[in-house]
């Protein structure tokens, strides 16, 4: 358990011994089934982190150049790279750094493929299909949204997969369950089956969140290896990211001021929802804080949380609390590493949160803390 009276304020602080238990339900899944997991960095990119991770899942996937340059120093091993679309600028770096590489349309592959070649067919081409079907409900999350600009659909790829595409990927999933991977791979298979037989690979994107605590995963064992079964000549890879970092940590945040407005109490942070939770504004989605009231308490102090930018809504409420709140109170935020971390911004200029774990020798090792340069070297 980390010991929040020993963390500086601000600071997301990430515990060992959580993300362990991650990694080994995460490893056993792996093991049991065959299936090949790896790390999405658009979720978790703690590179410094690594050394653990590697110690359970050798491999990553990138949609950047930078991401898939951090996975080859890094993680030591080259990426699964899908990106919306390449360029003859970036689409050489990729090549430098990848083993795999997913296009998103059939136009990519076809201006991109001769450059492979050249390359000595180094890595492993494959095309993105869209089966026009998600379990997602927030269209800000969904790819398979009408219009969607993500991957290839069933007429326009016919019936056999062109000569030098290897794989197939798909990516519907959002923090979602076995059972709606189960209804997805029903509609694939039942649109893509001639397709599923000519390839290689089967890349079933991220999404999958089977370190929740209410996931399936017997379930999900028991689907990958019927999809084995049926498939045996795929090689089947998941690429979850948030089930990497899934509960292993929080953000320690001070409250700095107490306001009121007719009736209503904010407590200021020295954090900003936008600079450093921009989910919650995104989704949004209201974040628990520990030992507060999720929803508020009649007859119980109650605050909004107010961020420390200019941005009028950076705000988040109401949480109740059993006292009431004082300056100088650590709130605390659950759940606040994946996806969190990778999103933050300096907007504002607001200072960053010091990034940390808590080892599993029960020891604040600071990762990173953040000075005036590097808010002043990103404006220049």
């Amino acid at each position: 358990m980390i010991q929040i009276h020993k963390v500086p304020s601000p600071c997301y602080v990430m515990a060992e011994d959580l993300l362990r238990k991650n990694l080994t339900l995460i490893k056993s899944v792996k093991d049991r089934t065959g299936v090949d997991i790896i790390l999405a960095f658009k979720a978790f990119a703690l590179w410094k982190s690594f050394p653990i991770i590697k110690e359970y899942i050798p491999h990553s996937t990138a949609s950047s150049v930078f991401e898939a340059q951090l996975a080859y120093e890094e993680m030591g091993s080259p990426a699964h790279t899908f990106s919306p679309a390449y360029t003859e600028e970036n689409f050489l770096v990729f090549l430098k750094y990848s083993s795999h590489i997913t296009f998103n349309s059939l136009s990519q592959f076809e201006r991109f493929y001769p450059m492979v070649v050249a390359d000595g067919n180094k890595v492993s081409c494959g095309i993105r299909i869209n089966p026009e079907y998600s379990e997602v409900e927030t269209d800000l999350y969904n790819p398979c949204a009408p219009g969607s600009r993500f991957g290839a659909t069933a007429d326009l790829l016919g019936d056999t997969l062109p000569e030098g595409l290897d794989g197939i990927h798909f990516h519907t999933l959002c923090e979602s369950s076995s059972y709606d991977l189960e209804k997805t791979l029903e509609v694939i298979e039942s649109k893509f089956d001639k397709l599923l037989r000519q390839a290689k690979w089967l890349n079933m994107g991220g999404g999958h969140l089977m370190t929740r605590a209410d996931y399936d995963v017997e379930h999900l064992v028991a689907l990958l290896q019927k999809l084995s079964a049926k498939y045996p000549h795929l090689k089947i890879v998941m690429e979850p990211g948030s089930a990497f970092a899934w509960q292993t940590g929080v953000l320690v945040s001070t409250v700095v001021d107490i306001v009121e407005n007719r009736g209503i109490k904010t407590a200021i942070l020295d954090v900003s929802f936008a600079c450093h939770m921009p989910d919650c504004l995104e989704m949004p989605y209201k974040p628990r804080i520990r030992g507060a009231y999720h929803e508020p308490e009649s007859g119980k102090p109650t605050y909004r949380m107010g961020g420390s930018s200019c941005l009028s809504g950076d705000f988040m409420g109401d949480w109740s609390f059993d006292e009431p709140l004082a300056i100088g109170d650590k709130i605390v935020f659950e759940d606040m590493i994946h996806y969190t971390i990778v999103k933050t911004t300096m907007f504002n200029g607001v200072s960053h949160p010091a990034i940390a774990l808590w080892t599993k020798e029960e020891k604040l090792e600071i990762y990173r803390e953040f000075e005036y340069n590097d808010y002043k070297n990103r404006m220049s």
